[in-house]
């Protein structure tokens, strides 16, 4: 069976890799644009401290688990346990965290080990964290580069014979698909472009309400600094820290969804992130600013993703907002078997494209 997908973002790199595990002749085309949610993230992969009971829920509780395993059969793919700190100087905060995650590690072993952390231990883990910080800690929470991630699925999917075409490819109205090479024959079609489904799928009629939502995002250096072990923080707001090997610490994210496909860093945004990460962290006031990527999250009106078939022959993988890099692996084993036609064995009722 051939299976076209479109975008290789972390949904359609995924999704590709998990059909041709599969077996089926997969092609996967790109147009390369800037600005793909995947290439200016990076990963926070603990889904078991977001607050509310929601659908997203089961899917991202699904997705954290299924990282150990996937990870497992690739090479550099970035993902490593590191552990994770929910933070506030609020101790009714922290004792929610605590009792959350506490219910939860119940069907979510991966959690880890729950403890609660006073400042001076939470500054032991993350020592440029403010003082007047404590945490709630655990243990299972991991971190993992976005485009690394990408490249070992798209290099791991070429060796199991995926083919890729690179350049724009459009929709005819019959369903065809067209590319500057030629026509692209498919018996299955998965659309993963993340923020550029919408303008994809329009030539077929189908309006799907995916909007791009731009995040800027800062990298640090602290050179000399050993940041290899330091634990994700999380605070009770959209943004957050994380740090790699080589002294580098991530801070992020904008949210901003009226940006259009507008590919810059603003002086908003660059002082919304600072303003963010120095609150949290002042202990990086000194750090060398390396730079600050620009990703256009694909987002959708009620929070959720798209997954499943638009009609039969069409899928689609997209939505996934901020939390792209924690489940579309886990969407893409789903949808690559949605492609094949086959039960995918998850409820993926909530994220069907009908639901608009």
């Amino acid at each position: 069976m051939r299976v076209l997908v479109i975008g290789s973002g972390i949904g359609g790199a995924a999704t590709a890799w998990h059909l041709a595990g599969r077996g089926a002749e997969v092609i996967v085309a790109d147009a390369a644009r800037p600005g793909t949610a995947t290439e200016a993230g990076a990963g926070i992969v603990s889904p078991w401290v977001s607050r509310g009971e929601d659908a997203l829920y089961p899917l991202s509780s699904a997705a954290g688990r299924y990282y150990r395993e996937f990870t497992a059969s690739l090479e550099d793919s970035s993902f490593e346990v590191v552990g994770g700190m929910v933070v506030s100087a609020d101790d009714a905060e922290l004792t929610e965290a605590h009792e959350r995650l506490t219910a939860r590690a119940a069907e979510a072993p991966e959690i880890g080990e729950i403890r609660r952390l006073d400042s001076a231990q939470a500054r032991e883990l993350f020592p440029e964290l403010a003082p007047g910080l404590s945490a709630v800690h655990l243990s299972g929470a991991g971190r993992v580069d976005g485009h690394q991630l990408r490249r070992a699925l798209l290099s791991a999917a070429e060796r199991r014979g995926a083919k890729f075409v690179e350049g724009e490819v459009a929709f005819r109205a019959d369903g065809t698909v067209t590319s500057a090479s030629g026509p692209l024959e498919a018996d299955s079609i998965v659309v993963a472009a993340g923020a550029w489904s919408r303008e994809l799928l329009a030539p077929l009629g189908i309006d799907l309400p995916v909007t791009p939502h731009r995040g800027q995002i800062s990298h640090f250096d602290l050179p000399g600094t050993d940041t290899s072990a330091w634990p994700v923080v999380l605070p009770r707001t959209s943004h957050y820290l994380l740090a790699f090997p080589g002294g580098r610490v991530v801070a992020g994210a904008t949210r901003e969804a009226e940006s259009g496909f507008d590919y810059r860093v603003t002086a908003a945004g660059q002082r919304e992130v600072l303003d963010n990460a120095l609150t949290v962290a002042p202990g990086l006031a000194d750090a060398t600013l390396a730079e600050t990527r620009v990703g256009f999250r694909p987002g959708t009106p009620d929070g959720l993703p798209i997954l499943g078939l638009l009609r039969p022959g069409l899928a689609v993988s997209t939505g996934f907002g901020a939390g792209g890099l924690t489940n579309a692996p886990f969407a893409g084993k789903l949808v690559a078997e949605v492609a094949l036609g086959e039960d995918p064995g998850f409820d993926l009722t909530p994220f069907a494209p009908h639901r608009f």
